[in-house]
């Protein structure tokens, strides 16, 4: 319990710190503060979530089945989440996505302990409607700026906030696993969670609606059929699904692979997740600097090239520091293509554009990677953990092809200008 109390004192320090420092409008600091407190809620799907379905099933292929139904969850939110979000506003949408997660945590301690698999596999899949919600904060966060040079920053001191919750997850699951009775333990987890729900809403009650200047939207909004086709969007959106669907399946593979297979501690297994998602969020510290020094170009193929060493460490052996190296690898890979293909989006749509195609870009996103989970545990089961990093070969491979892509439109784009 003093761990989590730690935790959100450095929450609350680091948006007073970061506020004075960046000069961050008030939306930003309360976006920073209330996001880790409902992004938490995917860490332990991701910590607990495959352990619990092995004990709520017989079946063990479908021991990934609670964390892919809950990204399939964030996939089939994001429409939703975009309509309101147009419809209603963007704190409206917030607040929906957030009464959305309560829901799905009150679900989740009434199937654990009645012992139902269905039940906690679909109050997973809310945990991701509402999360679908919350992922859009980081647009909310684009539109409380006006000025575009400062959206790699804005978005990296955003991101920076998914630190805390790579903690602050897996504490709540194991700090309350035991506060309720329930045959096989973890009911009080999801009790806990839904305390931080609702604390993140009583924060985000001061945010302020952005406003939009619908100056960049002159004429009539285009066809979604255009602008995907637009080679900047396809960038985009390559960079940042072909990045998450490969962390997803290398990291929902782990906690199995470590625990259930190897053998190794439920401590060691807790301790690779945690540094594994601090590590998809601490580079945001450095990112800023490094946009500046070699631009989103040669952000996106330093991700792609981590991702090489990801595999070769992957392939090195099992032990837990196999596991560590890789993951936290695989986290630091991801941040760098995902704040990559977030920063271009908005270069493919005009204001007027950008509720259809912020939706469009997020359904495809959390689709593949929902894919990408449930893969993990059927080639876990059926061919190991080499199998699952060899079949991940070719996801790097795409990624240079689209660097490769991208090097040429940057280049085309300059001898225009010239």
């Amino acid at each position: 319990m003093s761990i989590i109390l730690l935790i959100m004192a450095f929450i609350v320090i680091s948006t007073v710190l970061l506020t004075k420092k960046f000069n961050l409008p008030r939306n930003i600091s309360l976006l920073f503060m209330a996001q880790p407190l409902v992004m938490c809620s995917a860490p332990v799907i991701v910590f607990i979530g495959g352990l619990l379905a092995s004990e709520l099933t017989t079946n063990t292929s479908l021991a990934t089945l609670p964390i892919s139904l809950m990204i399939l969850g964030v996939a089939a939110g994001s429409i939703p989440a975009a309509i309101i979000a147009k419809s209603k506003g963007r704190k409206f949408s917030v607040f929906s996505g957030f009464g959305c997660l309560l829901v799905a945590a009150l679900l989740a301690v009434l199937a654990i302990q009645i012992a139902q698999f269905e039940l906690f596999t679909f109050s997973s899949f809310l945990f991701g409607f509402g999360g679908a919600f919350t992922q859009q904060l980081r647009f909310a966060a684009i539109e409380s700026t006006d000025n575009e040079d400062d959206i790699p920053k804005i978005l990296a001191i955003l991101m920076l906030s998914g630190v805390f919750a790579a903690f602050l997850g897996p504490e709540i699951a194991v700090t309350a696993k035991d506060w309720l009775v329930s045959p096989h333990g973890y009911a009080g987890s999801f009790l806990f969670l839904a305390f931080f729900v609702g604390l993140a809403a009583l924060i985000m009650m001061f945010f302020k609606e952005p406003e939009i200047k619908e100056t960049s939207s002159v004429g009539a909004a285009r066809p979604l059929s255009v602008i995907v086709k637009q080679p900047i969007f396809i960038i985009a959106i390559c960079t940042a699904t072909i990045g998450f669907a490969l962390m997803s399946y290398l990291m929902t593979a782990t906690p199995l692979s470590m625990h259930h297979v190897q053998g190794h501690s439920l401590n060691e297994t807790k301790w690779v997740i945690q540094s594994h998602i601090a590590a998809m969020y601490i580079p945001s510290l450095l990112t800023p600097w490094l946009v500046k020094r070699i631009a989103l170009k040669g952000l996106l193929i330093l991700g792609s090239v981590i991702y090489i060493a990801v595999a070769l460490i992957a392939f090195a052996g099992q032990e837990v520091m196999h596991y560590w190296w890789a993951l936290i690898l695989l986290g630091i890979g991801w941040n760098f293509l995902f704040l990559t293909g977030t920063s271009l989006l908005p270069q493919s749509y005009k204001t007027s554009e950008r509720h259809k195609v912020q939706a469009t870009n997020d359904f495809v996103l959390f689709g593949v990677q929902a894919f990408a989970s449930l893969m993990a545990g059927w080639v876990l089961f059926s061919g190991g953990w080499n199998y699952v990093v060899l079949t991940s070969l070719p996801f790097i491979v795409a990624l240079f092809i689209v660097n490769a892509i991208y090097f040429r439109y940057t280049n085309k784009q300059q001898a225009q200008s010239t």
